[in-house]
């Protein structure tokens, strides 16, 4: 009987186990967002035309988008597009610069830890948009205020996910690469800086969401073009196409920022499986 079971079990053919390794790795699903967006479009479109939702407190969704068609055939769109990124860029530019930079050198050399750490600590909780009188004071009203209120509200977001993404570098490999006789710089570099980006590159993500709400409250004191104005000088009229319309730009230029450091992390992060 034994050998009559051990005999049917070996013509039983073999089933895959199939692999579970890659079971958390995040897999795209195509149309899927802009599906999401569609229904929640859908719903305001319908529970305004049928008075579920009053006019006072949600426009159409389809007159926003003829106030946003209106926008960009009038060319307002550009006068008032172009200066905002403009601000976005060089601020958010100069912020995360000054914030990477800093923050590998808190995480890479003790004395600038103990140094700049509790500077850090103590600026990061300072609601920036209530330093902005302050930095007009000191950069004028111009665009100098404007650039600085961004540069230092991507600053200190930015040096906390550095100096947070190399202490999580994993240490084995550091002693593995000094057993091997790497250099400090080469250790750095092949090692520290890549294990560091998944964690820089998240931090960078935060930071230029953080960049655009800044850059709306800057463009809302003392600048005649920006999305900021615009949005201001529509919610003072109450007009909630316009006003609406400013808020899809935003939304617009924060995905498109998303996008662009999704390209980035897939450039840098090749090695990452």
């Amino acid at each position: 009987m034994a050998l009559e079971t051990s005999a049917h079990d070996n013509d039983t053919p073999a089933r895959p186990v199939p692999y579970r390794g890659g079971g958390f790795r995040p897999r795209h699903k195509r149309g899927v967002g802009l599906i999401v967006f569609a229904i929640l479009i859908a719903i305001a479109e319908l529970g305004t035309r049928q008075g579920w939702i009053s006019a006072l407190t949600l426009p159409k969704p389809s007159d926003v988008f003829w106030t946003l068609v209106e926008f960009w055939q009038s060319g307002r769109l550009t006068q008032n597009l172009f200066p905002s990124l403009t601000r976005l860029v060089v601020g958010a530019f100069l912020g995360t610069l000054a914030g990477i930079g800093t923050g590998l050198m808190i995480g890479l050399f003790s004395a600038a830890r103990a140094g700049f750490v509790p500077l850090v600590a103590a600026i990061f909780p300072i609601p920036k948009i209530a330093l902005l009188p302050l930095f007009v004071i000191w950069f004028g009203i111009d665009e100098g205020s404007k650039y600085a209120l961004i540069a230092f509200g991507t600053f200190t977001p930015t040096v906390v996910a550095t100096y947070g993404a190399v202490d999580n570098v994993d240490r084995t490999l550091i002693r593995m690469g000094q057993s091997f006789g790497l250099s400090w710089m080469s250790i750095v570099r092949k090692i520290v800086l890549p294990g560091a980006m998944p964690g820089i590159l998240s931090g960078l993500r935060i930071s230029l969401a953080i960049a655009i709400i800044l850059l709306v409250a800057a463009e809302m004191l003392g600048a005649e073009y920006g999305i900021g104005a615009y949005i201001l000088q529509a919610g003072s009229l109450y007009d909630l196409d316009r006003l609406f319309a400013g808020v899809v730009i935003l939304s617009l230029l924060g995905v498109v920022v998303s996008f662009g450091v999704g390209k980035l992390e897939t450039r840098l992060l090749r090695w990452r499986v």
